[in-house]
């Protein structure tokens, strides 16, 4: 006697949303409309003061909704998020992306397949803009002094093997989270994936998947580091405590990433038109970043969640 199919693997959507309606709207539509269905859509809103809540439920009526009372940054509503989708939804996968990341209809479908054939924990998609440019914001990185048996695993799938990828659409698998931990929601913005994602990758395969397409829509083309302004402070700040406090890189790992991003402050410093304030935001962020740590994610939130609402249950 033959024995029953297996269920398909359940794959929970987290859009992470602030102040960006209408980009909201058409992210929302494009999950609608993937050739590979998700069971259940989470959408936490980061306080928007422009309606992003009403477009949410409007768009996708079964979505569930998490109304945060303050903005924690992509780091804390990818945090809330995921938790939600593995404790509330039941998530095997969990499909993360910003409210300004328009998938192509077979984005889901890519990832899904080629993350469950080699065993992946997370896969990545090809991120482009308006133009079909790849997005120098979401640039894969391919994991230094691979073995050649994980690099042929990605290969023979048509991927590459990475040691990190972004929140611009990253599938990771619940497990994974379950064994390594959330995202470290007091990071707020900048760095909080690449954190987030070599912890998870740190002894297992990632993937970046040229086949799942999506499209970044950011004002203009350019990386996170072209003339940052008072951001900078969390590029500095969060970069040191991932240095000095996250157990995602090894002690190698960590001289080559530190090198490499005083490299490219360094040309961030010389190309910007505003100086003083990359100084200043920059010398704040370093001195933080060696004075303090980050807060447990439960404190960071608990402002955020006092009186939080949920909407309908997409089960």
């Amino acid at each position: 006697m033959s024995s029953p199919p297996s269920a398909p693997p359940r794959v929970v959507a987290v859009v992470v949303s602030y102040n960006r309606r209408d980009l909201l709207r058409e992210a929302l539509a494009a999950i609608g409309d993937q050739t590979t269905k998700c069971a259940a859509l989470v959408v936490v809103d980061n306080g928007s003061t422009d309606g992003s809540v009403d477009a949410a439920r409007e768009v996708s009526p079964g979505a569930d909704v998490v109304e945060l009372a303050v903005n924690t940054g992509g780091a804390g509503g990818f945090a809330v998020g995921l938790r939600r989708a593995i404790e509330d939804h039941a998530a095997d996968w969990v499909w993360l992306m910003d409210d300004d990341t328009i998938p192509e209809p077979t984005a889901l479908e890519e990832l899904l397949r080629a993350a469950t054939t080699t065993g992946a924990a997370i896969a990545g998609s090809r991120v482009v803009w308006f133009d079909g440019s790849e997005h120098p914001m979401n640039t894969p990185r391919p994991r230094p002094l691979d073995s050649r048996a994980r690099r042929d695993a990605a290969a023979a799938h048509g991927c590459m093997s990475v040691r990190s990828t972004s929140f611009v659409s990253m599938l990771v698998a619940a497990d994974a989270v379950a064994e390594d931990g959330l995202p470290v929601a007091d990071y707020f913005i900048w760095n909080d994936d690449f954190e987030f994602s070599t912890r998870v990758l740190r002894s297992r395969l990632g993937l970046h998947v040229p086949a799942s397409v999506v499209v970044h829509k950011t004002v203009k083309l350019g990386a996170t580091d072209v003339d940052p302004g008072e951001r900078f402070y969390y590029e500095v700040r969060n970069k040191v405590w991932m240095l000095r406090r996250s157990p995602s890189l090894g002690a190698l790992e960590k001289a080559l990433y530190g090198a490499s991003s005083l490299a490219r402050w360094g040309r961030t410093y010389a190309r910007s038109e505003g100086r003083r304030v990359l100084r200043s935001a920059g010398a704040r962020g370093w001195r933080d970043g060696w004075r303090t740590d980050p807060r447990p994610n439960d404190e960071v939130l608990a402002a955020a969640m006092d009186g939080s609402a949920g909407g309908g249950s997409g089960d």
